[in-house]
């Protein structure tokens, strides 16, 4: 099996268009037509429902599209060290975060860009479970999360100590309190992330616990879009203090510690214990380190 057959079915599937593959990969459209036809025939199954309207993947052809886009991350990730063996100071580095913790990173990216410039950098946003499989099946070198991953094959560096906070707009009732009690906000409304998380558990247990109503009316797909109704004064969250710090020094938003609810929260940098990092992720992890 040719990988190129497998780079073709790969781009065909993301471009969503045998026309825009052919254009994608430099050849005409029927040569990218037949690479398939031959890739199908080697297999013995079908990849595409051409029958369909619109450009269908069969069951067996998803399978399939897994193992191209693990082969050509295995492909760029030797170019890389091909890369490095002939300038250290060049190469690729592929990281995964989510959301919040892509926020940290920026500023270790930009000390890491002056330093290896020649490095190309990708953050890659991923959903914080699937971080430690994506190291171990080699689509990630290095992943950043805010949980233990409890695998004995993946090394786990705390690099930043966090912790949720709850906000409110200047204009809410509690903008000028300092302090207030999980009873008070039975009647609040609770901007939340949509995204289940442990942390997201740890406050729904804690106003259980406490017999206080937790009215999470609002659901958002991002942080962003939290923050923005939240600094409306359309209701209050908890979100990760790392996520809007520059929004209470600016005084938009407002922090208010409740005394019953403490959740830290640790960044941490992952990777695989048997697999060398390359020099890029290697000196990347010395200027996170070198900060945390």
């Amino acid at each position: 099996m040719e990988l190129y057959a497998l780079q073709v079915f790969a781009t065909v599937v993301g471009e969503r268009s045998f026309s825009r593959a052919a254009e994608k990969l430099l050849r005409t459209q029927p040569a990218v037509s037949l690479a398939l036809q031959r890739l199908e025939a080697e297999l013995g199954e079908k990849l595409i429902d051409r029958s369909a309207k619109g450009l269908v993947v069969t069951d067996v052809g998803r399978t399939v599209l897994d193992f191209a886009r693990r082969f050509d991350n295995l492909r760029q990730e030797m170019d890389g060290a091909l890369s490095e063996l002939r300038d250290k100071g060049a190469g690729r580095l592929m990281i995964g975060a989510n959301e919040s913790s892509t926020l940290y990173l920026l500023p270790h990216i930009e000390r890491y860009r002056r330093l290896y410039p020649k490095v190309k950098v990708q953050v890659r946003r991923s959903q914080s479970s699937k971080i430690p499989s994506e190291l171990t099946d080699g689509n990630l070198e290095l992943g950043v999360v805010s949980y233990d991953p409890a695998d004995e094959r993946i090394v786990s560096k705390v690099i930043y100590n966090d912790a949720l906070t709850f906000v409110v707009s200047p204009r809410h009732r509690f903008a000028k309190r300092k302090t207030v009690s999980i009873s008070e906000l039975g009647m609040e409304t609770f901007i939340a992330h949509n995204v289940v998380s442990p942390y997201r558990e740890v406050v729904v247990r804690e106003f259980r616990r406490h017999k206080v109503p937790l009215n999470m009316d609002v659901e958002m797909p991002t942080l962003e879009s939290i923050r923005k109704l939240v600094q409306s004064n359309e209701g209050v969250a908890f979100l990760p203090r790392m996520c809007v710090r520059h929004e209470v020094e600016r005084h938009v938003l407002c922090e208010v510690k409740v005394k019953e609810l403490h959740v830290e929260r640790l960044v941490r940098l992952l990777f695989v214990k048997a697999r060398t990092l390359s020099h890029a992720a290697q000196a990347f992890l010395d200027v996170v380190q070198g900060h945390a």
